[in-house]
């Protein structure tokens, strides 16, 4: 069966990756914005779990010449797309640093570690999860059904598979609907500290659409608020400078506090 897909710019065509079109879930800003938690110059293992078409896993090798990242997709049709994009001339820049690796982020122990994702290896995961609550899953196309949909417990599920693979101090980075935070707060536990947690405003006097959130595994710092992020000048719909500087790889979104990983 042939499968529609397009191939798509990021980073104003430092990088391209092969989607689905017209079904199964489409990555945009939120994968780029995830990419921007990132800021490690240092040698790194980064892991994309859930990683789809692999957009925000590339756009990590894309910026940081030092990560090699490794991108975890259950699909197997998203996971090809994901090595259909590796494969790219235009993608050749990184590609040998970007492995694919078809696993469910579920998985526990010696199933997940035959996958080749074994426990302490990783200095950076970096997630975003299904978004939507399994009761508002309407859609008919089953591949983006299974990307939005939320089950319950989902959120102890990937940060118990976070924490396992994530090396001590470590940094976890995920993008979230705010209406998730005390499921991501409770979730961290004592595996996760130091949270930093921004929002994300569409203008100036709107509600957050989206949080963005780090931790350090094993950290005891206390949990910070961070000033809001806000995406559109005023009534425009062009982006303020920084956010189009992080959407574009131009920049990275930093932690306040910076954790010791070795």
């Amino acid at each position: 069966m042939t499968t529609s897909q397009s191939i798509d710019s990021f980073h104003r065509g430092r990088f391209h990756v092969v989607q689905p079109l017209g079904h199964g879930h489409r990555s945009g800003m939120d994968a780029m914005l995830l990419a921007s938690l990132v800021a490690d110059e240092r040698p790194i293992r980064v892991v994309d779990l859930g990683a789809g078409a692999g957009a925000a896993g590339m756009a990590v090798a894309s910026r940081l010449d030092n990560a090699t990242v490794t991108l975890v997709e259950r699909s197997p049709t998203m996971a090809d797309f994901a090595r259909q994009s590796l494969a790219l001339p235009e993608n050749a820049r990184f590609a040998s640093r970007v492995a694919v690796i078809e696993a469910d982020v579920a998985w526990k122990g010696r199933e997940r570690a035959a996958a080749g994702l074994t426990d302490d290896s990783f200095d950076h995961v970096i997630m975003n999860p299904p978004f939507n609550d399994a009761s508002d899953r309407r859609t008919p196309d089953p591949l983006k059904a299974e990307a939005h949909a939320m089950n319950e417990g989902l959120f102890e599920t990937w940060l118990r598979t976070a924490g396992a693979i994530m090396r001590p101090g470590g940094q976890l980075s995920l993008i979230a609907r705010p209406e998730s935070i005390a499921e991501i707060i409770a979730a961290c536990g004592r595996r996760f500290g130091g949270l930093e947690i921004t929002p994300l405003h569409p203008r100036p006097g709107e509600n957050a659409v989206r949080i963005l959130v780090t931790a350090i595994k094993q950290s005891r710092a206390r949990l910070v608020f961070r000033a809001p992020l806000i995406m559109h000048e005023d009534d425009a719909h062009r982006f303020t400078s920084y956010v189009d500087d992080l959407n574009n790889g131009r920049a990275a979104y930093a932690r306040k506090t910076v954790s010791a990983r070795r």
